[in-house]
């Protein structure tokens, strides 16, 4: 049953652009370039990542509660909080990518 609720969870993920395609290949065919001070970047990166993922907010959101229902019953079959479920929703609507 876990195999089922990973692959159910992979819908949320927006298709990969032009460029994480490009980006794949890349990594799949292991063509790279040494960086300079590679572990000092790396923190770097690690660090901005952190500050960005870190930065949440909470926001108070007043649904029916046939549509809370609703969102809680198709994150009980997807296997997600149904928390996550609407903040994906909303993350695709903002990022233009929900397909309605």
């Amino acid at each position: 049953m876990k195999k089922e609720t990973k692959q159910k969870n992979i819908k949320f993920f927006a298709p990969l652009d032009d460029y994480e395609k490009d980006l794949q290949q890349a990594l799949e065919k292991k063509v790279s370039k040494s960086i300079p001070n590679e572990k000092k970047e790396i923190q770097r990166y690690a660090k901005i990542a952190q500050n960005t993922v870190a930065k949440r907010k909470n926001v108070n959101l007043r649904l029916s509660e046939r549509d809370l229902l609703k969102l809680k019953s198709i994150a009980i079959r997807e296997g997600i909080p149904y928390q996550t479920l609407l903040s994906s929703i909303l993350h695709k609507f903002a990022t233009k990518n929900l397909t309605i």
